[in-house]
């Protein structure tokens, strides 16, 4: 314990922030009277250090160099700094920064802002709290080399994070390997420095025009304008209290849509979250005010951003769900947004005369998404000759599809304008999907309607998942342990055909802790740790004649799916 003591007492050395070093000098104090739980919290605040990797930083906010607060940010930022300097060639590099509305979100901002000026870059703030999409939209469009967004998303209430964001040749896109190696390194150095008091800092950065606010509202308006079937609209949005609506107003009044009606105890920020326990519109009970306002209105669509406004959920009437409303999943979402981008593909300004369908720099154009979601996505390719993409988990991986127009993952991610943005975007996908809703309004039909045709033309696919919240992360690698060494002969009553091991590399994907089981039904279970939470995530995928018929296939895989899942914990 002396050794964790002797870290916290280091850690309040440098610590430039008075609430945290309050919170771990009485923390301390317990300690020393002999409070084991305090112990215990000292222990886990000290014992490791949060982690770097492919997304950044993300944790609870505290003291400690295991929780997400000024210190680690200062050594982040100073390390990344070092980074792109060590890359730049001799130029000097240029970093945007953003922040959305969480807490400590605009401090993390400036202290980032600041260290990068005092470090000799040309560091841009955004002007104010502001969508993840806006940033990675300011890194193409300013011709920056790197971005940071500070946020954590959707994560639980008391969570912040650190994203970031590569220009040139990375074209705006997420880090990945080996890039995050590099960085991560360069953070322990500065870390073990031990004293982030003497890292130089200056208030000489720049403060981003508001062109660039606008320049992003004009492209992601452009997605789709309002068809004549948008007049008369009737829906709801929700900004699940994040930083979405000024910008989705903004996108709405130039693209021509109606305003909706707005949940107005979620619409504006609030980093605490007070109406929902968990700010995912995936969890339960996270979009019933939606539901209620739209019930109050009568509306014909719901649509929610989450807190940083890079995903989408879209709800539609249902007689037989739960209060009239049902929650589309991702992967109904992203199929209907793949399929208006497959149509599109050929006649888009990417496409050359002959109408063959090009992506970027004449390379054939694809569809793209995360080898987790709906394999439907593969129908609509080959249907329409497009090429396509399974690509690991993360819009890192799926930005950097070639050619690609149009990707997503079920977590609600929808990448709908990759030459503006190189990441999910939230707003634009509601952009997309407000269009397509208006197109089928004009002719009479709804979103429930498009979302039978598409099984008319491309089959019935139904997906699930079950995922498995864990307070100790080892139980995770255990599962995925056991089920290596002893590899399932079936899944239910139906026998295994063929696993993948992705950790051994599979179709050409990079290595990834991720288990992919083939039935010989046609059916799919995909087994893998999140990246982003302690949880294991199990993906359940089957293709049926008719969407009855897929729900009972899916029944019984899930049955299946939870059996095989008990008999290895």
């Amino acid at each position: 314990m002396s050794a964790y003591v002797d870290a916290a007492g280091a850690w309040l050395a440098q610590d430039p922030d008075a609430v945290t070093r309050d919170e771990l000098s009485e923390l301390l104090a317990r300690v020393e009277d002999g409070d084991t739980e305090a112990a215990a919290d000292l222990e886990d605040r000290f014992s490791t250090r949060l982690a770097f990797g492919t997304a950044g930083l993300r944790g609870t906010l505290g003291a400690g160099s295991n929780r997400m607060n000024r210190v680690l940010v200062a050594q982040a930022a100073a390390g990344f700094a070092a980074y792109l300097l060590e890359r730049s060639g001799g130029t000097t590099p240029t970093v945007v920064v953003g922040y959305d509305g969480r807490r400590n979100s605009d401090v993390f901002a400036r202290d980032s802002v600041e260290i990068f000026a005092g470090a000799g870059l040309n560091a841009i703030l955004l002007p104010r709290l502001l969508p993840t999409p806006v940033l990675a939209f300011a890194v193409r469009h300013l011709g920056a080399d790197a971005g940071v967004m500070v946020t954590a998303s959707h994560n639980p209430p008391d969570d912040n994070g650190y994203k970031v964001y590569l220009g040139g040749d990375d074209e705006g896109a997420q880090i990945v390997s080996p890039a995050d190696a590099e960085i991560a390194a360069h953070i322990q150095r500065i870390a073990d420095e031990g004293n982030i008091t003497t890292l130089p800092r200056s208030v000489g950065y720049a403060n981003a025009p508001e062109s660039v606010v606008e320049a992003y509202v004009s492209a992601t308006a452009a997605v789709a304008p309002a068809p004549a079937g948008a007049e008369g609209l009737n829906w709801v949005y929700t900004a699940m209290h994040g930083v979405g609506w000024e910008t989705v107003s903004a996108v709405l009044a130039e693209a021509g849509y109606p305003r909706p009606t707005v949940v107005e105890a979620q619409i504006h920020p609030d980093g605490r979250f007070p109406t929902v326990a968990f700010p995912n519109p995936e969890e339960p009970g996270a979009m019933d005010l939606s539901f209620e306002t739209a019930r109050a209105v009568d509306a014909e669509l719901v649509i929610a951003n989450d807190p940083d406004a890079d995903r989408l959920a879209v709800a539609i009437p249902d007689a037989d769900a739960e209060g009239g409303w049902r929650r589309l999943t991702g992967n109904e979402i992203g199929l209907l947004l793949g399929w208006r981008a497959a149509r599109l593909a050929g006649t888009s300004p990417a496409g050359d005369a002959s109408g063959d369908p090009r992506g970027d720099a004449g390379v054939p154009a694809s569809l793209a998404c995360s080898l987790v979601s709906s394999p439907g996505l593969q129908a609509v390719a080959e249907h329409y000759g497009l090429d396509f993409h399974s690509t690991l988990t993360g819009f890192k991986w799926i930005s950097r599809a070639p050619g690609i127009v149009f990707g997503f993952e079920e977590a609600l991610g929808y990448l709908v304008n990759p030459t503006t943005v190189r990441d999910k975007d939230g707003i634009s996908a509601a952009v997309a999907l407000l269009g397509m809703a208006s197109e089928a309004r004009a002719q009479g039909r709804t979103v429930a309607d498009l979302l039978q045709e598409f099984r008319e033309t491309f089959g019935a696919f139904a997906s699930d998942q079950i995922s498995v919240r864990v307070s100790d992360v080892s139980e995770i690698a255990g599962i995925m342990a056991a089920l290596r060494a002893q590899p399932p002969a079936a899944v239910g009553e139906v026998a295994v055909a063929r696993i993948d091991d992705l950790l051994r590399g599979v179709d050409g994907l990079p290595p990834g802790d991720v288990l992919r089981l083939w039935l010989d039904d046609g059916s799919r279970l995909i087994v893998r740790p999140s990246g982003t939470e302690p949880k294991l995530k199990l993906y359940l995928d089957v293709r049926g004649s008719s969407a009855k018929k897929a729900r009972r296939r899916l029944t019984a895989l899930r049955s299946g799916a939870e059996e095989l899942l008990a008999s290895v914990r």
